[in-house]
């Protein structure tokens, strides 16, 4: 678990501050909004209901050290979650699993921004992001509860539809509209921005 204070920053560009910058805890209290103790500077575009909690997978993160050639460590990536031998990409939207005596619902991709390019100190990086698809998972908050460092991830239930995050990013991410009909029958699990992008473009 990683949680970040929100802070003044010359890498946040416009907006000046950020609490990407999230650091290990041992424990953390998955609240309906998010991990107890974190803060979200940009409130607009993170965070809520559907934006509840977000996570990487150590495997990205040693992806991106490769790429980058430096070490980045769990928190760096800005996710409250850092997964070992989850698939974050495969993950089905709607999905519901129980991490510790939380149940999270699997909602959106992240969809990386200057803020996050900023952070790294990589220029280019938000089109290396777009490119690579390793975008990690947003989620719902079902029941608040305890979260552990070296809790397993039980999945509880999977929607039969099968719409994965990295089908949705290859939409939402890379504009990719061909993806339309395949996300159709995902529509009930959607949050209603990403249904609203899908009725609008289904409607064209």
């Amino acid at each position: 678990m990683n949680v970040g204070a929100i802070q003044a920053a010359d890498w946040a560009g416009r907006k000046g501050k950020s609490g990407i910058d999230k650091r290990p805890v041992t424990s953390a209290r998955i609240e309906p909004l998010g991990l107890a103790g974190d803060e979200i500077s940009d409130l607009e575009h993170h965070g809520g209901e559907f934006q509840a909690v977000y996570a990487y997978a150590v495997e990205d993160l040693a992806f991106w050290s490769a790429e980058l050639g430096r070490t980045l460590a769990p928190g760096n990536a800005g996710e409250n979650l850092s997964l070992s031998g989850v698939d974050t990409q495969a993950l089905v939207i709607g999905q519901r699993l129980r991490i510790g005596t939380a149940v999270l619902r699997v909602t959106a991709p992240r969809v990386p921004c200057q803020v996050f390019a900023g952070f790294w100190d990589v220029r280019g990086l938000v089109k290396r992001f777009t490119v690579a698809g390793r975008t990690g998972a947003y989620f719902a908050v079902e029941t608040a509860g305890e979260v552990r460092a070296g809790d397993a991830v039980q999945t509880l239930s999977t929607p039969a539809h099968g719409v994965d995050i990295a089908t949705v990013f290859d939409f939402v991410g890379r504009n990719n509209r061909d993806r339309v009909p395949e996300l159709l029958p995902a529509m009930a699990d959607f949050p209603p921005k990403v249904r609203g992008w899908v009725q609008d473009h289904a409607a064209v």
